[in-house]
């Protein structure tokens, strides 16, 4: 099958398996717009490959995805149909995730920050690199963790842990995020992407509609979960997005980086 996607994203056919990367190496595989399309868009040309049973999604280079691409995301602050567009895509990114009837192992090959730890948590399977850490900094540059930190890992670890990382935007290095439910399990960094190919050929192997069922159930909870926390979270981030605090950390990062 021939996927229809922007150069940002490759997707590779290996029997039943697909892997799916997000492909801008030399910028830690940062958010711009043509990524955030294909996080959208993606799903739904997958589960229409009637040859795939499993997905692997990654990053390329040493990064899973350092979150937003600072010149997008400043450009928000005077292209008004830019950013509510990036919040229309965002929400569909989380609905297709959730929607998407095979089962999806994230092999986490480094940092995966803001939305890139959104997408990984998302995943069926989290398995990431040891020297590999999740991150959600929404807070430190002015925003609410809307695009699912603040309504995501509330259902998958303590709301009193997750509270301090979402607060702070600190690290959560890989040992860690396992055991705060955030990952499923460590990998050495070297053996990362062969263990996810080893369980996708496990995962491909199982009948798949009793595979395919057993995820719709227990997504039906996540969905239902969180159908008004993430409401609530994209419009409070919209009024972030809106605050002169915001434009002022946002431009003072962007400055610190280039």
């Amino acid at each position: 099958m021939k996927y229809d996607l922007p150069d940002v994203m490759t997707v590779r056919a290996d029997g039943p398996i697909r892997t799916v990367t997000l492909d801008r190496a030399a910028d830690l595989n940062s958010v711009d717009a043509d990524l955030h399309w294909a996080l959208a868009n993606v799903w739904r040309q997958l589960a229409a490959d009637t040859d795939a049973r499993v997905v692997i999604l990654t990053g390329a280079g040493r990064a899973f995805s350092a979150g937003g691409d600072l010149d997008w995301i400043t450009s928000f602050l005077t292209d008004q149909v830019a950013r509510d567009e990036s919040i229309r895509e965002g929400a569909q990114i989380i609905e297709e995730m959730l929607r998407f009837p095979l089962p999806v192992i994230a092999a986490v090959n480094g940092p995966a920050v803001g939305l890139g730890c959104s997408v990984a948590v998302l995943c069926d399977i989290v398995l990431i690199a040891e020297n590999a850490y999740l991150a959600d900094p929404h807070v430190a540059v002015g925003l609410v963790a809307g695009d699912g930190g603040a309504a995501m890992w509330p259902l998958l670890t303590l709301v009193l842990r997750s509270r301090e990382y979402l607060f702070t935007g600190d690290r959560i290095p890989a040992a860690t995020a396992v055991e705060l439910g955030l990952a499923s399990r460590t990998v050495p960094a070297d053996d990362l992407l062969p263990e996810a190919i080893r369980l996708a050929e496990r995962l491909a192997a199982q009948p798949a509609e009793a595979l395919r069922g057993t995820k719709r159930i227990v997504n039906m909870y996540l969905s239902q979960a969180l159908a008004g926390p993430l409401q609530a979270g994209f419009a409070a981030e919209v009024a972030t997005m809106r605050t002169a605090e915001h434009r002022d950390r946002l431009l003072a990062l962007r400055e610190r980086t280039r």
